[in-house]
C-alpha cells in the first residue's frame, strides 16, 4: 500500500507506496533494471509475513540513532504495518519532522546509512527515499511535516485498516485483482491501475477521518 504521500495527488500514504510519480521515481532510481522489469514487481504480493513488524522496529532504531531529535515520530505505515495483510515486500515508515526545508537537514543523514534520495515535486510535502539504491528495495522511508495533512491521512488510513479486517480484505483483494488485471508494461494499465487503488484509498482516507482517526491525534 504504499498508501501515502508518494502519490500523484493523493497521499503517497498509500503509499508504498501507486500513483505515476512513484513509478517514475522508483524508475529513475534504477539503472541497471529495464522498466519493465521494475513495473512487474510493482504489481507483485507476497503472503503477510510476521516478521514485518520486527524489521521496522529494528530499522526505526537505526533511524533514530541517525537522526536524533530531527525525527519527531517514526510510525510503520503502508501495506506492512497492516497485520495479516499482504503486500509488497518493502518496509514503509514515516517519520515525522518539524520542517520539510531544508531537506538536506534529513537527507544528509539518511545518505549515510544507505538511503538514496530523488528530487520530485512531491518534495514539497513528502519527500521519499528508499534504500538500498538497487532494485529490489527493502526499506521506504517519507517525511512529512508533524502535524501536518499527510501525516494524519497515512495514519488515519492505516488505523482504520487494523481496525476493520473486512476492509483490509477488501484492499488486498482489490490490490491482487487489479494485478491480475492489469499489465504492467503498459502505461495505459498502470494509469488504471493506480487510479483504481487511489480510489479506494481516498475512500477510505475520508471515512477514517470522519470516524476520527487516527485515535491518537486530538
Amino acid at each position: 500500500m504504499t498508501t501515502h504521500c508518494t502519490g500523484r495527488g493523493l497521499l503517497k500514504l498509500v503509499s508504498e507506496f501507486v500513483a505515476s510519480t512513484v513509478f517514475a521515481r522508483r524508475i529513475r532510481s534504477l539503472g541497471k533494471l529495464t522498466e519493465d522489469a521494475i513495473l512487474k514487481s510493482e504489481l507483485e504480493i507476497v503472503p503477510y509475513d510476521p516478521q514485518w513488524p520486527s524489521a521496522f522496529e529494528a530499522e526505526a532504531v537505526r533511524l533514530r540513532n541517525t537522526l536524533g531529535a530531527l525525527a519527531l515520530r517514526i510510525d510503520h505505515n503502508g501495506s506492512t504495518s497492516i497485520p495479516g495483510l499482504a503486500a509488497k515486500a518493502i518496509v514503509d515508515i514515516q517519520i515525522s519532522v518539524a520542517l520539510l526545508q531544508p531537506i538536506a537537514a534529513y537527507s544528509a543523514p539518511l545518505q549515510a546509512i544507505g538511503y538514496v534520495h530523488l528530487p520530485d515535486p512531491d518534495d514539497s510535502f513528502c519527500p521519499f527515499f528508499h534504500r538500498p539504491s538497487q532494485w529490489p528495495h527493502t526499506h521506504h522511508v517519507h517525511v512529512v511535516k508533524m502535524g501536518g495533512a499527510e501525516e494524519r491521512r497515512t495514519l488515519a488510513f492505516r488505523d482504520y485498516l487494523r481496525e476493520h479486517g473486512e476492509v483490509a480484505r477488501e484492499y488486498e483483494q482489490l490490490k491482487r485483482d487489479l494485478a491480475r488485471e492489469f499489465a504492467p508494461s503498459d502505461r495505459e494499465s498502470r494509469e488504471a491501475y493506480a487510479r483504481a487503488k487511489t480510489a479506494f484509498i481516498e475512500r477510505i482516507v475520508a471515512i477514517a477521518l470522519r470516524g476520527g482517526y487516527p485515535r491518537e491525534f486530538p
